[in-house]
């Protein structure tokens, strides 16, 4: 079940892989989480010391929210995947120009997983190359409706 998608990154980026990776998140997070209030289009990930690390996703807290934690909207968290599938992604953003964007947050067994995918950016014609086939696309199926 998906929380929270970034239709963002499909228009500004060509998705290569898809990854499913854990999140480190706390109490108070995953309960605002829960409560739908989870948003990733600003975010981006990163990787530092052989890790990799969801920045700029905003998660408002609750009221109802413990007094003695002081939550952070947009801190920086840990994406839990393989070794080998890190080693592979540091691989590939480091030689061949990828970027790794997240796609989509949703709920696995109980638990909370992000999607990250490997990604290259589109320039500007490839864009208006999408909106065009996505008008078109749009455009036919009303004519599919409402023939003549």
């Amino acid at each position: 079940m998906t929380i929270s998608d970034n239709r963002k990154a499909f228009f500004d980026y060509f998705i290569e892989e898809r990854y499913e990776a854990g999140l480190v998140l706390e109490g108070w997070e995953v309960k605002a989480i829960r409560a739908g209030r989870a948003q990733i289009k600003e975010g981006y990930v990163v990787i530092r010391d052989g890790a990799l690390y969801l920045i700029g996703a905003h998660i408002s807290p609750l009221n109802s929210a413990s007094t003695h934690i002081h939550p952070d909207t947009t801190r920086t968290r840990k994406l839990l995947l393989h070794a080998a599938e890190i080693s592979k992604l540091i691989g590939k953003v480091e030689q061949r120009g990828f970027t790794l964007v997240p796609l989509n947050l949703h709920y696995k067994g109980g638990l909370v997983k992000c999607e990250v995918g490997l990604a290259k950016g589109k320039k500007q014609h490839d864009k208006r190359e999408t909106e065009k086939n996505r008008d078109w696309e749009r455009e036919h199926a009303r004519l599919m409706r409402h023939p003549g």
